[in-house]
């Protein structure tokens, strides 16, 4: 699990490796706005580049007022074994629309492919029930953040590299 390895790293104080064994670019953030930072800014971490990009944004847009990695934890019930487990967002963040409201928001950034149900046609039975579980867990998590940000009045969204890259 790239997580169980990121997180063991942490505990035991090690460098993070510039790249996992899937390629995903992964490394420590280092805000030039540490006061708009959400728990300790120097330990913050990225998983990819997309998320790489989306903590620049946050952190040098002025609308931002306060912003946090993988710092909300909310239950939800994983479709594959029936036990709560928890659920980190990529991001939570505080700041002025263009209306100048005051949004309070729950940010997962993924691949616009894993946004989308998986169609079967044309992958082998491995890839399907790969893709499949990863939906369903996906989807799981996302239906509990929903409800989480409903209750405390949160705006929760899903951005990919098409809503990242524009």
């Amino acid at each position: 699990m790239v997580i169980r390895r990121v997180v063991v790293q942490l505990i035991k104080g090690q460098r993070l490796k510039r790249r996992n064994k899937k390629g995903f670019k992964q490394n420590y953030f280092k805000p030039r706005h540490p006061e708009k930072i959400i728990g300790n800014p120097n330990d913050i971490v990225y998983m990819s580049s997309w998320e790489e990009s989306f903590m620049k944004f946050l952190d040098n847009n002025p609308n931002v007022v306060r912003w946090g990695s993988e710092c909300i934890a909310i239950p939800y019930i994983k479709p594959t074994d029936g036990r709560v487990h928890k659920y980190y967002p990529d991001f939570y963040m505080e700041y002025f629309n263009r209306n100048k409201d005051f949004i309070k928001e729950i940010v997962e950034v993924k691949p616009e492919k894993q946004i989308k149900k998986p169609t079967t046609r044309g992958k082998s039975k491995k890839t399907q029930l790969y893709e499949g579980i990863t939906w369903a867990i996906n989807t799981a998590k996302w239906r509990s953040a929903q409800l989480f940000c409903d209750k405390y009045g949160l705006k929760f969204s899903i951005k990919s590299e098409k809503d990242i890259f524009k």
